[in-house]
């Protein structure tokens, strides 16, 4: 069977560190670039009745953004060149061989991790929500009123390494391949840029479906920054729907938004 493999040895820290940085780093600039060059450069004015703060966001709002998604993807790698050191310690469970657990466990790991954090997500989420903590961690994300791509990972130091946190608290607890976790990656900065993007591309039907109650939608976390609360959820909406989180017009705003 064909095995994809990594090297045994894990090199140097500062070499860890820098090549997922930049790894990061290239995805955040991917993905956010096409969103930014698809729904504010190519087709603004044909998708602006999608807009679902009508508003554009500033030049100078958008240049925040990036100057402080590129802190962070600094302190990505930071935490995870951490993480590493300790897979080198034998603390953590990142295996790098997919025969030693199949090929099934490395897609299922992958599902497995976004449940996993989508829980992590949306308690952190709250509890930087707190007015004693609000300031120091989560202050700089909601400086975005009117967010645009460039904020999908535009946090302070503090709530940036919150949200790297994902990384160590799952190589600790369960069995994950580098390969599954990049993958997971990927899906994670998809969905994050797209839910900053500020344009609501679901169908209207969406809310009237058990999709629209399980998959969360960019009218959500937009009208999170809009509102500063309620919709702390990030993949799924669930939790805010057991937790009674849901800002009381999220369905109200979302029909308004598809019905332009």
């Amino acid at each position: 069977m064909f095995a994809l493999s990594f090297p045994k040895e894990i090199p140097s820290f500062g070499k860890t560190m820098t090549f997922i940085a930049l790894n990061d780093l290239s995805h955040y600039l991917l993905f956010a670039g096409i969103a930014w060059l698809l729904g504010y450069v190519l087709f603004r004015g044909w998708w602006h009745n999608r807009k679902i703060i009508q508003e554009m966001p500033s030049g100078a709002d958008m240049r925040r953004e990036a100057m402080w998604s590129a802190l962070t993807v600094v302190i990505y790698g930071l935490v995870g060149g951490s993480t590493l050191a300790l897979k080198k310690l034998g603390w953590t469970q990142i295996y790098t061989k997919v025969d030693d657990y199949g090929w099934g466990w490395f897609w299922g790991s992958i599902v497995v991790v976004i449940f996993v954090h989508d829980a992590y997500f949306y308690w952190t989420h709250r509890l930087i929500h707190h007015p004693k903590l609000f300031r120091f961690f989560h202050g700089v994300h909601h400086e975005s009123h009117n967010p645009s791509p460039w904020a999908a990972y535009c946090f302070s130091p503090g709530e940036a390494v919150i949200q790297a946190g994902i990384f160590p608290l799952v190589a600790l607890t369960m069995p994950i391949h580098p390969g599954a976790f990049g993958l997971f990656m990927l899906w994670q900065i998809t969905f994050n840029v797209a839910g900053h993007t500020g344009y609501e591309f679901h169908a209207k039907w969406l809310m009237d479906s058990w999709l629209g109650k399980f998959l969360n939608t960019p009218t959500n976390h937009i009208q999170h920054h809009d509102s500063f609360k309620g919709n702390y959820g990030l993949y799924f909406n669930y939790w805010d729907r057991w937790m009674g989180t849901n800002h009381p017009d999220y369905e109200k705003r979302f029909r308004e938004v598809t019905s332009r």
